[in-house]
């Protein structure tokens, strides 16, 4: 008999995130890269690393973050355009076998892997599905929550160790059992079908968007005119 359990997106999801030389979805490279496949338990029975060399400098302010520097990179990684196809390999298998994919603030690390595969000339991945956005989903389902929604503070507040915050296999990991956590919470909430709690993101990440469009207006921080990218899990 098939089981027919409500979570069966759970079973099995894949994770990914990216290290980059910056935060322009557009310009900026992939440093290092992680795409990992967790059990319903949350533990990794499959993953691959890859460290890039991004063909540019990498920023002071980037090695802070992630501790690669430009010569650590030149020496040990790949050619960029190897990663980026192989990276873009991972994610396609998974995407096409029906697995979801996390990634925390997917429309920030998708987009970047988009841009980086128009960079080389490889088909890219232009509408990923199904992918789980732990940032989006907690953000609605606990709206009026006070504080930071950082990788580290939501994996504190979900009791989800974060180890070696700001390694992409760590980071990885952790969004892929926050994901984990706010399903088993919010289970009367979310809907049973992955395709469906895909869809409703992007209706999620829109209003999302929208909101925060208002509230920096009203604080000066974007003119009246400006309007956040509320695209996902692919910027437009």
């Amino acid at each position: 008999m098939v089981d027919q359990g409500p979570r069966r997106w759970t079973r099995r999801i894949g994770v990914f995130d990216l290290e980059t030389t910056g935060i322009d979805v557009t310009e900026d490279r992939i440093v290092t890269a992680y795409v990992g496949l967790l059990d319903e338990r949350g533990a990794v029975i499959h993953d691959e690393h890859w460290l890039a060399d991004p063909g540019i400098e990498i920023p002071e302010g980037a090695t802070a973050v992630h501790g690669i520097t430009t010569e650590h990179a030149r020496a040990e990684g790949r050619p960029a355009a190897e990663v980026v196809a192989e990276v873009t390999h991972a994610l396609r298998t998974l995407l096409s076998a029906g697995i979801p994919v996390v990634a925390y603030n997917a429309a920030y690390d998708f987009s970047l892997l988009k841009y980086e595969g128009e960079r080389h000339g490889i088909a890219t991945i232009d509408s990923p599905a199904p992918v789980i956005d732990p940032l989006v989903i907690d953000k609605t389902c606990d709206r009026y929550r006070k504080g930071k929604r950082t990788l580290d503070v939501v994996a504190a507040h979900y009791s989800v160790p974060l180890e070696s915050a700001h390694e992409a296999s760590a980071d990885a990991i952790a969004a892929g059992r926050v994901a984990l956590a706010i399903a088993e919470r919010f289970a009367e909430t979310l809907p049973e079908d992955v395709q469906e709690l895909h869809t409703r993101q992007i209706g999620w990440a829109r209003e999302q968007a929208e909101s925060l469009t208002e509230y920096f207006i009203r604080i000066g921080r974007l003119e009246p005119t400006e309007v956040l990218d509320g695209s996902w899990p692919v910027r437009a």
